[in-house]
């Protein structure tokens, strides 16, 4: 196809878009307006209408995925197997390491480390210093390895390139905190197999950069024209490489949306977006705010929640697709209620010739499905869950429902599942010990375990504790009501204290929704709810009737969501506690939440419902309307089943309360982050996080190895860096 041909096809702001090639170029793409095309068109124009080598050209993307589609719109406008740098930062920097890595003595053969290399070296770490997970489990490890790497310790990588395996592996085992114990057996790890990790690829880039300027000029010169997509997710590291690269043609293209900055906790920072004129005065900004996705209707309710928000470009979504339905809100009298509405506006969608694969439930957390998942299947409806795991498949689900029937019936397959579960040190070698007199005495697994405990193999195991919990409650269960059984029992086992030293908030949360789900069975069954009719009951949750495997209904957070569209949008659990998450602590939290429900609905094409209900949250607090649901104008809602008046105003005054709570707490922290700081007793120090949920600075200590959490209250007082720098000469 001629330029003209594909030009012709792009709207006016897509064109200037496109055909602004020369400066910085700051481009609003608000939600569906076509950003991708005008990024792979701009880079066939700069190829086939400029004549710009594609070697010479950085496309940056957040994912890989995103960037293997835009290779290949690329090659389909340009015909050339050459697409240039198109990748991740990440991605970018390996190319950039695998070129120049002899300046810091690393082998082109370096190995990226991904999160399951990562574990492996902690698990030698843990096994070479007698480290448990109890201490800290691998992912808070990994979490806590990122941190001292971007905040605490920026020039980790010199001890790193410049420490022999010698003197790294000293470290390591002279250490004593735990901390250190992890960090520096880590960098050792890494150093032995020259790994490196995600955060490791862009520091070393800008290292090489910042120590050799021949290196750095040859990619400030090779890169003449850098395009950066999804520019509202950058965080701090990138940003400072994206300086460097662009420093000498001065030729970038970012594209982004402010309204859709929703990775705040993994470093995005949309500062560096709503103030990229500040930064490049020069900077030509082109708003593309026409929207092909969403019908009127849609928009009008997503632009009308997002104007809530201050911290952002002031902007509308402007639609160029005919009218359709207003956007519908059901209110339910139950979780249950709310569910089996969905499942019913879904039959009616069906009947009117949608497919089952153009609908999509979207919620805040995964243990709001439970319900969903319960009235689909009632209904007999298909569905996947996306990125995920139904929720009776889950494995803590599995686990404590194994518990329930070992109590009941101490089957085989609930015994291999959980008589190790928490580590009771019955491994390979026992079960196979006990697999073995199973089959010679025709006996079931927990029978042979009853009559063979006493055994010297069995020596050093919790095999009689587990014998012990599972016969005291064999012996009284039918005295419990199941929603108490199962509670007695993950606490007697030790499976929620587990849970709670991995960290694992999440899946807590899901045993919280399987306690909730029982007691509502007990109370719809009455006397009846006995152990064995409840198991029965889960049992027959299956999705074995269902239809076309291809034609499914999709549940996904909204996370997963994001950058995917989809005909008809279900937002579920549209309740204070769980969207907005009863996690924020902050006003730019809140924001965050409301940006997060906007991309939830700018999903939506045909059709968009919102849908809460009343009950209690699983921490007991009662439940009440969204206030992202009551930020719209009821004009623009269809309401089919409204919250009572008193509910409504019970709403408003909570997010009230809650908001004044967010900002007496954030008023109590008198000072920001990277704040220079006195302590009468500890002396200097920096702030380098700041905890409102605990009232908490997270500072460091000059002289100080690890960071102490001081309490807002404590008598600081903010030491001015020319003051910091005469102490540190005195």
């Amino acid at each position: 196809m001629a330029v003209d041909e594909w030009l012709a096809d792009l709207n006016p702001s897509q064109r200037e878009a496109v055909m602004t090639t020369e400066g910085m170029v700051r481009v609003i793409a608000g939600a569906g307006s076509g950003k991708t095309r005008a990024l792979a068109a701009r880079f066939a124009y700069l190829v086939n209408e400029l004549g710009i080598l594609p070697g010479n050209i950085l496309c940056v993307t957040f994912t890989n995925k995103s960037a293997n589609e835009m290779r290949q719109r690329i090659h389909r406008l340009t015909g050339d197997n050459d697409t240039g740098y198109i990748n991740t930062f990440h991605g970018f920097c390996v190319s950039v390491l695998q070129e120049d890595s002899h300046a810091i003595q690393y082998p082109k053969s370096f190995l990226v480390l991904d999160n399951s290399d990562i574990d492996a070296m902690l698990k030698m770490i843990y096994e070479e210093r007698g480290l448990t997970l109890r201490e800290m489990t691998f992912a808070r490890a990994r979490d806590m390895i990122e941190m001292i790497k971007l905040k605490e310790r920026p020039d980790y990588y010199k001890d790193m390139l410049t420490m022999s395996l010698d003197v790294l592996h000293q470290k390591f085992t002279d250490a004593v905190l735990v901390k250190d114990i992890i960090f520096y057996g880590y960098l050792y790890q890494e150093k032995k197999c020259f790994g490196l990790d995600y955060n490791d690829l862009i520091v070393l880039t800008l290292h090489i950069f910042e120590m050799h300027e021949q290196i750095r000029q040859k990619w400030q010169k090779r890169l003449e024209y850098i395009m950066i997509d999804e520019f509202q997710d950058i965080d701090e590291p990138q940003y400072r490489l994206m300086e460097v690269l662009c420093a000498w043609h001065k030729n970038l293209f970012i594209v982004g949306d402010p309204d859709q900055t929703i990775y705040t906790w993994r470093g995005a920072n949309v500062r560096y977006l709503l103030d990229f004129d500040k930064k490049f005065p020069d900077v030509q900004t082109i708003m593309m705010m026409e929207n092909y996705r969403s019908t009127p209707q849609i928009l009008a309710a997503a632009n009308d929640l997002i104007d809530k928000n201050t911290n952002r470009i002031k902007k509308s979504l402007v639609p160029m697709l005919g009218d359709g339905r207003a956007v519908v809100y059901f209110h339910g009298s139950s979780g249950a209620g709310e569910a089996d509405w969905i499942a019913q506006e879904i039959i009616r969608l069906r009947e009117q010739g949608a497919d089952y694969s153009d609908i999509t439930i979207l919620y805040r957390a995964h243990y709001v499905t439970r319900v969903i998942e319960e009235a689909l299947q009632k209904a007999k409806l298909p569905y996947t869950i996306y990125s995920g795991v139904q929720f009776f498949g889950r494995a803590e689900i599995k686990d404590a429902l194994s518990y329930l029937r070992m109590i009941a019936y101490q089957d085989d397959l609930s015994f291999q599942r959980i008589v190790n579960v928490p580590k009771r040190n019955i491994g390979q070698r026992r079960m196979k010990f006990l697999e073995d007199y199973a089959r010679e005495h025709s006996c079931t697994l927990y029978r042979a375990l009853c009559e063979t405990v006493e055994e010297p193999i069995f020596n050093g195991t919790r095999a009689a504790d587990f014998l012990r919990l599972i016969r005291n409650y064999t012996a009284v269960f039918q005295e419990y009501r199941v929603s108490e059984l199962l509670a007695s029992v993950l606490s007697d086992s030790g499976y929620e204290t587990m849970l709670r030293t991995e960290g694992a908030q999440d899946r807590l949360d899901n045993l919280a929704e399987l306690k909730q789900s029982i007691y509502e069975y007990e109370v719809s069954c009455g006397e009846e709810a006995m152990l064995e009719d409840y198991l029965a009951h889960v049992a027959l949750f299956s999705n074995s009737d269902a239809a076309n495997p291809q034609d499914k209904i999709r549940l996904m957070t909204v996370h997963s969501a994001k950058g995917l569209e989809f005909p008809f949008v279900f937002l579920c659990g549209m309740n204070e506690g769980i969207f907005p998450s009863r996690k924020v602590r902050t006003a730019d939290g809140m924001e965050e939440e409301r940006r997060l429900a906007f991309v939830a609905m700018t999903r939506a094409e045909k059709a968009l419902y919102l849908t809460e209900s009343e009950g209690r949250n699983i921490d007991g607090s009662m439940r009440y309307p969204s206030r992202f649901v009551l930020d719209i104008d009821e004009k623009l809602l269809e309401i089919v089943a409204a919250p009572a008046k008193r509910l409504i105003k019970e709403a408003r005054d909570y997010s009230r309360l809650s908001d004044l709570q967010i900002k007496a707490d954030e008023a109590a922290a008198r000072f920001l982050t990277g704040t220079r700081v006195r302590h009468r007793v500890f002396g200097c120090g920096t702030v380098v996080a700041i905890e409102p949920e605990r009232k908490a600075y997270q500072i460091q200590f000059d002289g100080m190895e690890t960071t102490r959490a001081i309490s807002f209250k404590a008598p600081l007082e903010q030491v001015y860096q020319e003051t910091a720098a005469q102490d540190a000469d005195t």
